[in-house]
């Protein structure tokens, strides 16, 4: 339950939210999102996502709530504001308090095994729970339910908290990303993946039909169960992005069954990074592909490196928002991707430990801007697992990447 107190500090918050969501800047750049999310000629957009870093911005310790539910909801609020007075990117605060519908997934009929590292926040590392071919039969369909009654009350708690300060609202499934290959190697094991591309290759493309068909008869349930949410918002997009477009929904759009055509969808394989471009399609694209087609927009690609197999990106239904990640060669990238489709540029976020090299992060910037200059450029700063305790190198990294766009104009 939370205590008087504690709702008199989150009602307090979310003033303080509802406040910066009014300012006329969170409109402009809303309109800018739509503007660049159509492909149509805007400044480059900026997005930070601290992510791993955010215990060192915004410490737990710092909380004043005293209950795990209060908690949460206060770091959320805190972290809108920590946004709008440290950040220079283009996040939008919205005036909204997002309460998710109560979906439960059955799971694949096997749980992952990790081996743990000895060291604080170390790499764990895989223990596989499919060995040989005949381990696939143990895998399961997962069954999606919904639980109507417990949505109902959290839809209810949410709005007596906070329905006159802030717009209380309910989605079902908004976020809709793909994610084959990781699910199977957390598995199988990422060495025994790559070895099984050459050696039982069978099993691989068995393994990989199983988690296309699993995915559409999930998508089949939350369709038949009304659970889709539009994402035509500031719904995650794409490992980075965000929805804000007005292209979606589509004609003939009911409020009250959304589809998957008024929907933005999203693939990635990371672990193909080290695949070839052959490889990468045959084991992981073609699958993915089907499952996008539905989608009337899609993304495509996280931290993986597509420089040699975007010509099969290109292929994907629909394609409008594909990731170009740190290892990518951006010149060759922005060759190939011109004004076609957005430019989503993750920026090595490992500049961010060590020593904070001010005009290095400004010549490695500008590099990009550069050579991007006929393309529709988003940068998204993301994977940041620590700023090693200063959190003042996001704002510097911000500021810089501000005053470079900036100049452009």
């Amino acid at each position: 339950m939370i205590t008087s107190d504690e709702r008199n500090i989150l009602r307090d918050l979310a003033k303080q939210v509802a406040d910066i969501a009014s300012l006329p800047i969170m409109a402009e750049r809303r309109e800018l999102w739509k503007k660049h999310n159509s492909l149509q000629p805007v400044r480059p957009m900026m997005l930070i996502f601290p992510e791993g870093s955010w215990e060192e911005l915004l410490p737990h310790s710092t909380l004043k709530c005293q209950s795990r539910e209060a908690r949460g909801i206060e770091w959320s609020l805190r972290s809108r504001i920590y946004y709008y007075e440290h950040f220079l990117d283009d996040t939008v605060i919205e005036k909204e308090w997002i309460i998710s519908k109560v979906i439960h997934n059955s799971g694949w009929g096997l749980e992952a095994r990790h081996i743990p590292s000895t060291e604080a926040r170390g790499a764990w590392h895989f223990d596989p729970v499919i060995k040989k071919p005949s381990d696939l039969e143990k895998l399961k369909i997962p069954e999606i339910t919904y639980d109507e009654e417990a949505s109902k009350k959290n839809l209810t708690e949410a709005q007596e908290l906070f329905g006159d300060i802030l717009d209380v609202k309910q989605k079902g499934v908004s976020h809709i990303s793909f994610h084959l290959m990781n699910q199977y190697t957390d598995l199988r094991g990422l060495e025994e993946v790559m070895r099984d591309m050459y050696e039982n290759p069978g099993m691989l493309h068995n393994a990989m039909a199983f988690f296309e068909e699993s995915h559409r008869h999930i998508i089949q349930r939350y369709v038949d169960l009304n659970l889709l949410s539009l994402n035509n918002d500031s719904t995650y997009q794409n490992t980075g992005g965000n929805g804000y477009t007005d292209e979606l929904p589509k004609p003939g759009f009911d409020p009250g069954r959304v589809r998957l055509c008024d929907m933005w969808g999203s693939a990635e394989a990371q672990e193909m990074a080290q695949v070839s471009p052959k490889m990468h399609y045959e084991f992981s694209m073609v699958y993915e592909k089907r499952l996008l087609e539905p989608f009337s927009l899609t993304g495509y690609g996280c931290c993986e490196d597509l420089t040699r197999k975007l010509d099969d990106v290109f292929t994907i239904p629909n394609i409008r928002r594909i990731s170009i990640a740190p290892s990518a060669n951006v010149d060759a990238c922005a060759e190939k991707l011109q004004d076609k489709y957005i430019f989503s540029w993750k920026p090595q976020p490992s500049h961010l430990v060590g020593e904070f090299n001010t005009q290095f992060v400004r010549d490695y910037i500008k590099h990009t801007l550069d050579v991007t200059k006929n393309c529709v450029v988003e940068m998204i700063l993301k994977d940041t697992h620590t700023c090693q305790h200063h959190p003042e190198r996001f704002d510097q990294w911000t500021r810089i990447a501000r005053e470079l766009i900036d100049a452009m104009s």
